[in-house]
């Protein structure tokens, strides 16, 4: 399902003036889509094997180095900037740019419509720094596995592992379904 928001011109514009193509902009988020799938699914199965082998507490380790490694060698195989974003980040490094900010920001409010997190998506054709870029985001529902340390109760241990390795955690409190942020992807056009 294609979600597009309209926002405001001046931050959501088509790129210079040119026009580019609906099979261009087909194409770009069937690819952004297989990329997050991949993403998606080489961190759901490290989480799983961590979770089996180790528990909760040694899969918060994974999150903080897997995670970042796939995102670089997906963005390094794309060449595009492949991340994990949300409004309450767990690693700074992760805070949404403005563009992003708006996105989940609109995610929440389309979850309060009752729209089912797993369809939402957003994506445009937008001018940053004088170059066009294809931005693509997909909502990740928080679901069964990341209750363990996104939840709104988590083990003691759990709890102490997470303030240890990020003692500025925003990323608890969730219930399942709620948005607990979104994959970005950024494709520099021209």
């Amino acid at each position: 399902m294609k979600l597009l928001s309209i926002y405001t011109a001046l931050f959501f514009l088509s790129a210079c003036g040119q026009e580019y193509t609906q099979i261009d902009t087909d194409a770009r988020v069937t690819e952004s889509r297989v990329a997050i799938k991949e993403f998606a699914g080489l961190l759901k199965g490290e989480l799983q094997t961590a979770m089996k082998s180790d528990g909760p507490v040694n899969a918060i380790e994974v999150c903080q180095l897997k995670a970042p490694s796939i995102a670089s060698d997906i963005s390094k195989k794309k060449g595009w900037q492949v991340t994990r974003t949300s409004l309450k980040t767990r690693n700074p490094a992760n805070n949404p740019d403005f563009w992003e900010r708006m996105v989940l920001k609109r995610f929440d409010e389309q979850k309060l419509q009752d729209i089912d997190a797993k369809q939402l998506e957003h994506y445009a054709v937008v001018e940053e720094n004088d170059l066009a870029k294809f931005r693509y985001m997909k909502a990740i529902p928080t679901v069964g596995v990341c209750m363990n340390c996104h939840g709104v109760t988590l083990a003691p241990e759990v709890a102490q592992k997470i303030e240890k390795l990020y003692p500025n955690d925003q990323a608890t409190g969730y219930k399942p379904g709620d948005i607990r942020g979104a994959f970005s992807i950024t494709q520099t056009i021209r």
